[in-house]
């Protein structure tokens, strides 16, 4: 039995206990043992007390003594120990009203009958207790009956879920009121930067800053605070992705309005965010879209403007996010029900398996989570994610996209560096670069998941184009995603920071990748990319399947132009890029905002009515980098997560910000 449940045996409870249950009225106590003496010839003498002291100790020795000849003697025992207080306690209270005899008299015999009446109280506690110890029991044993019929798994992950909830507590109450701990904030470097000295460079990017603005005005005026906006309809619009959580728009275009300077849309969203955001829902959500739009446009808003709201709101969420982590291996589930916690894959993922861009594309956010609360759950989760990829055996040193969160194990064997694939491969590399490169296992996760790509996957084409293909079980699909252009970017971000003897082709891959991808665009009626296009059949960069030739506002193209312009300053990816803002305005414009378009191989437009979130977050933010100084943002201090929201490199001194250049 642990001490503490000793402890109120030894204790006067309030209002009376030993001394109450055994003396009279007034006077003092000896010893504080709460024996009475009473002035006058019935008082006792020394003896006397001393012999009443061994009646009192006999009858406890023997009450308790019974106990243990009692069923289940040890749960009794503890029952009475943990019930003392209450049971004193009710002697004390009743003394007045037991009706055996006067009270006050101060004679042995009026002592005798008040330790009488107190024994009474105890045996009738003791009763009571032991009726409540029989439910115990029985209510012990159903417990174990239902835990002897989970399963392995099961029952491991109770005990993951219960420690994981006391670590939480116990490191949630070592910061402030508020959970988290109070920290010093420094203004970002370059979130500002000047306008550009060519005057045709700063006309291109003010006209960038008025799409923003469209888009923007037209979701607040037909759809705000829902997530999307439709543009046709000019109604609201909701992807399942979110549940009932709303706001995605506003969430996800934080960075932009405050990088674009546009002052006060940017003050209704940070109001907005303060009165309605709401993540106390009982809705399933995607993990994955949760993370990268709402955690990664809450901790940017947050590194931009050090306003305490969208800090306290990022670790909220990224609290209600930890339970998909419940499961065997600690790789996390797809899908997650804010309010219960029960978390479920994709029906259609290979045999329940998780998807490497989703479990993969958290760690980012993940480690600024703790940074920011201080509590290291957040890092310790993903850091998990890492230690199980690198258990496992690659198939030619390649990543598949599914692996069963049960058994830790690859789920089927196809691997992509679009679709399915794509922001794993990111966010190691940015893993490293955001800890300052002192990550140096993610740098070695990268750069051999890089050279296998090379070897198995990168191909090229009879007419000279650079692609990267799919691979199923060892065999090639010909086909490459729009998702799949960011990697241009990504060869040529790594080349940057990398090895005097991968520097050069690197970034000769990332151009030739970036080179695919605009003939992507460029051999579409609407010179915008299909979202996906095939090497295959006499084609070359051409979607030949109906449901590929779609455009939905994707910004992975524009983004692997704006790395290359950045490292390299080649005009060519201006000019490109430009041709993409024409095409869109063209296109993609409508009175309403600005629309994906189902076939960009027709001259006529068909839309499919959708502003994207990610159109704002990303490719009209990127476009704006494009046509912006190098100052804006500058790479060496800022990482952009996989929706380009913003986040500083982590210093190794532990300042991620530092004064504004001047």
């Amino acid at each position: 039995m642990p001490m503490g449940g000793l402890l109120p045996m030894f204790n006067s409870p309030p209002g009376g206990g030993l001394g109450s249950g055994l003396g009279g009225g007034g006077g003092g106590t000896i010893g504080g043992l709460g024996i009475r003496k009473v002035a006058g010839p019935g008082a006792f003498r020394l003896t006397e007390k001393f012999v009443l002291l061994l009646v009192f100790s006999a009858f406890i020795t023997l009450c308790f003594g019974a106990i243990f000849f009692l069923p289940d003697s040890s749960k009794l025992l503890s029952g009475v120990f943990f019930h003392s207080n209450s049971a004193l306690q009710s002697a004390s209270d009743h003394k007045q009203g037991l009706g055996l005899g006067g009270i006050g008299a101060g004679s042995k015999g009026e002592g005798e009958g008040e330790g009488e009446r107190a024994a009474a109280v105890a045996a009738a506690a003791a009763a009571d207790n032991l009726a409540k110890i029989r439910e115990d029991h029985e209510r012990a044993l159903r417990e174990a009956k239902e835990t002897l019929q989970k399963l392995p798994e099961e029952i491991q992950k109770d005990i993951l879920q219960e420690k994981e909830q006391v670590l939480q507590n116990e490191l949630l109450n070592k910061g402030n009121a508020g959970g988290l701990p109070h920290l010093d904030f420094r203004p970002p470097i370059g979130a500002i930067g000047r306008e550009p000295t060519d005057p045709e460079i700063r006309l291109k990017r003010a006209k960038i800053k008025e799409m923003m603005k469209h888009a923007w005005d037209n979701y607040k005026h037909y759809a705000w605070g829902l997530n999307e906006l439709k543009p046709l309809s000019k109604k609201g619009h909701s992807s399942s992705l979110f549940g009932n959580i709303q706001g995605a728009t506003i969430v996800d275009a934080l960075d932009t309005l405050y990088i674009m300077e546009m002052k006060d849309e940017f003050r209704e969203a940070k109001e907005w965010i303060e009165k309605y955001l709401d993540f106390n829902v009982n809705a399933e959500i995607s993990v994955f879209e949760v993370n990268i739009r709402f955690v990664g446009g809450l901790l940017s808003a947050y590194y931009l403007t050090g306003e305490e709201i969208f800090r306290r709101k990022a670790v909220e969420l990224g609290e209600k996010l930890l339970p998909a982590f419940h499961t065997p291996s600690g790789i996390p589930w797809a899908l997650l029900n804010l309010k219960s916690g029960i978390g479920r894959n994709w029906p259609w993922a290979s045999g329940g398996s998780s998807i490497l861009a989703e479990f993969g594309t958290l760690h980012l956010e993940f480690v600024h989570l703790s940074h920011l609360s201080g509590n290291p759950v957040f890092a310790e989760k993903v850091f998990g994610i890492r230690n199980v990829l690198n258990s496992l055996d690659k198939p030619q040193g390649l990543y598949p996209n599914y692996l069963n969160p049960s058994s830790g194990q690859w789920g089927q064997h196809h691997v992509s560096v679009g679709g399915l694939g794509d922001s794993f491969y990111e966010y190691l590399l940015k893993a490293w670069l955001m800890s300052d490169k002192t990550d140096l296992e993610a740098k070695k996760m990268y750069f051999a998941a890089v050279q296998a790509i090379e070897t198995h996957l990168i191909r090229k084409s009879s007419g000279g184009l650079t692609y990267i293909a799919e691979w199923k079980g060892g065999l090639l699909e010909h086909k490459m995603g729009h998702l799949t252009c960011f990697a241009g970017g990504m060869f040529a971000l790594g080349a940057a920071c990398a090895s005097p003897e991968l520097t050069q082709r690197h970034i000769e891959l990332g151009a030739e990748i970036a080179r695919t991808c605009y003939e992507s665009y460029n051999r579409t009626a609407m010179k915008l990319g299909p979202e996906a296009f095939r090497f295959d059949g006499g084609v070359e960069a051409i979607a030949t399947r109906q449901s590929e030739k779609y455009y939905i506002l994707r910004p992975e193209v524009v983004e692997t132009y704006m790395y290359m312009w950045r490292l390299t300053h080649d005009p060519k990816y201006r000019k490109w890029a430009w041709e993409a803002v024409e095409a869109l305005e063209k296109h993609c414009r409508v009175d309403g905002g600005y629309s994906g378009l189902r076939d960009v191989y027709l001259k006529q437009e068909t839309y499919d009515d959708v502003q994207q979130s990610f159109f704002l977050a990303e490719t009209l933010k990127y476009l704006y980098l494009l046509f912006s100084d190098d100052d804006l943002l500058p790479l060496e201090h800022w990482i952009f997560n996989t929706e380009a929201h913003l986040l500083p490199v982590l210093r190794k001194g532990g300042q991620e910000l530092e004064e504004n250049h001047k």
